[in-house]
């Protein structure tokens, strides 16, 4: 019998540590997930004198980064949306093989070709099982 497995698993170890395993579905990995936590919140307040002026300048030089960074990201996330369809016909019609990733958290942990999507969806709870039992693999991501 064939099962339909799901795209990711999140697990919790014995020591407490949660654990995201699942298929990449492009060919890279995201580089900016999570950085947009760091945005300040900026004030709605200013009036309209130049003192007001001066300061709403200075925030906006201040915040300038945070925006760019969300700016890159919506870029990002517009080439994925692009390139997702002709991945996902070239894995499906070429054969493409899958990458299996395991995540701490959301930080990228390690990662293995798996085969194709029977055999990527093995991997995945294969990983899991192993994790949850405390098994943890090696760290060849972001070491």
């Amino acid at each position: 019998m064939t099962r339909g497995y799901p795209p990711g698993v999140k697990v919790r170890s014995p020591g407490g540590q949660v654990w995201r395993v699942s298929r990449r579905w492009v060919p890279w990995r995201r580089r900016l997930r999570g950085s947009l936590d760091a945005v300040p919140d900026l004030p709605g307040g200013l009036g309209d004198d130049p003192v007001s002026a001066i300061v709403g300048l200075v925030l906006l030089v201040l915040a300038l980064p945070f925006l760019v960074l969300v700016l890159l990201a919506g870029l990002e996330l517009l080439l994925l949306l692009l390139v997702l369809p002709v991945a996902l016909l070239g894995r499906v019609l070429l054969g493409r093989h899958w990458t299996v990733e395991v995540r701490r958290g959301w930080a990228p942990w390690t990662e293995q070709p798996a085969g194709d999507w029977q055999a990527s969806g093995v991997a995945v709870h294969e990983l899991a099982d192993r994790l949850r039992r405390g098994e943890v693999p090696e760290q060849t991501i972001g070491a």
